[in-house]
């Protein structure tokens, strides 16, 4: 049994996603404990494993001690422990929530607590291996939601022979990140390997076989059109899982509260990743979540640090079913939003806010001919956001100018932001 003094020292991690897992490969003796049974993996590439391109091995992360298929069910803030699933009852001197989200279940007619047969979300490896064995030529397939997370896996399901539709609300894809032009060339470039792409599109619910085990057989929209489905993936966003830190009575809003030693409530529990709110933020982004690990084994260590928030960069890779694999170190860390490929693949980056405000600068290039189109928008005398498609030889000086957010030069022409690479 530890003692006391033991047990004042022990920093103890209770998620072992990707913050989780970077926390443990930066502070030496960090006790992890994941209820998942796999080791920490790259969630960021789970569509490349869906799409059959990776085995769950080669996503994994560098190895690191972890309790698997553990998990935690209080935190007693008195005692400074946590109490587990398998009777165990671990002490801690420092206690990091990386809890992660969960996936966002709408409240669609049909869809209960526990899922039909079909309908799968996409969150988990375990959600990945389960729908790659479910998929075979043919099947017919509905994707809900056509965000970062909707258009991998609907793009993954076609690679593997399925008949797919990408059913989203809003007027255009990948909303958060894209301009309507950019949405445009994205959608033709699914519908051209085959995905029916359905934008404007509500989900009013699903239509499932009757017994005791119910199959999903359709998805129902609202102007009561019905797009037949043997399996469905729900890819509708995600929310923090705050459940233990609320329980704990820790302040939770849209997650739970830190400040910028990633410190909640409790000065002597931390929480980093999807389930941290910082400045009243919930990232939910890879980069984020490493970058708030970083910051917090510099602060466990006793070195001054401080998270003074991410610049909002998302990654995501789409390629053509015979394009090399990129290795799995090179993605789901930070850089711009990526979708990128060779023959017959997609190259699409996009960063900050693309949308442009009353008195902003707005500069596109667009070449019909190559498929190449270049936008940047321009905030007083910084650079607030921009899309690049088909060409994205400028977007490391661009993304860098935007995180740096330093003042462009005042005698550089706003034309040479897009064109200072040799134009296209």
């Amino acid at each position: 049994m530890r003692t006391q003094t033991e047990n004042a020292a022990r920093v103890v991690v209770i998620g072992a996603g990707m913050a989780g897992a970077r926390l443990a490969a930066r502070v030496p003796g960090v006790t992890v404990i994941g209820e998942e049974a796999h080791a920490p993996y790259n969630r960021v590439l789970l569509a490349e494993v869906l799409a059959g391109r990776y085995e769950p091995d080669v996503i994994a992360l560098p190895p690191a001690e972890v309790r698997r298929g553990v998990r935690v069910v209080r935190i007693d803030r008195a005692e400074r422990q946590v109490l587990c699933d398998d009777g165990s009852v671990i002490g801690y001197g420092r206690l990091v929530l990386a809890t992660g989200s969960n996936p966002v279940l709408p409240p669609l007619r049909g869809l209960g607590h526990v899922l039909p047969d079909g309908v799968h979300p996409f969150r988990t490896l375990d959600d990945c291996l389960t729908l790659r064995a479910a998929v075979r030529p043919g099947v017919r397939a509905v994707v809900i939601g056509g965000g970062l997370l909707g258009v991998s896996a609907a793009r993954a399901l076609a690679e593997c022979g399925a008949q797919v539709v990408l059913a989203q609300q809003g007027e255009h894809l990948m909303e958060r990140q894209l301009d309507a032009e950019a949405a445009g060339m994205l959608r033709r470039h699914l519908e051209a390997i085959g995905v029916e792409v359905h934008t404007e599109c509500r989900v009013r619910g699903l239509r499932c076989t009757d017994g005791d085990t119910p199959a999903v057989r359709a998805v129902e929209l609202a102007d009561g059109y019905e797009l037949e489905a043997e399996i469905t993936v729900l890819a509708c966003g995600v929310r923090p899982r705050t459940g233990l830190a609320q329980a704990a009575g820790l302040e939770v809003r849209k997650g739970v509260v830190v400040d910028d030693e990633l410190r909640t409530s409790d000065p002597y529990i931390h929480a980093v990743g999807d389930c941290a709110e910082h400045d009243g933020t919930v990232y939910g982004l890879a980069g984020a979540a490493l970058e708030q690990a970083d910051v917090l084994a510099e602060v466990l260590a006793g070195r001054p640090a401080r998270y003074g928030g991410t610049r909002a960069l998302t990654r995501l890779t789409l390629r053509s079913p015979s394009a090399a694999p990129v290795p799995a170190g090179t993605v789901g860390t930070t850089g711009a939003a990526v979708v990128s490929g060779s023959s017959g693949g997609l190259d699409l980056a996009a960063f900050g806010d693309s949308r442009p405000m009353p008195g902003d600068d707005v500069i596109r290039l667009a070449d019909a001919t190559r498929g190449a189109y270049r936008t940047v928008v321009v905030r007083g005398d910084r650079l607030a956001g921009g899309v690049l498609f088909g060409d994205l030889a400028a977007v490391g000086t661009l993304a860098r100018t935007w995180q740096d957010d330093e003042p462009l030069p005042a005698d550089m022409p706003l034309l040479h932001l897009l064109t200072n690479d040799g134009g296209f």
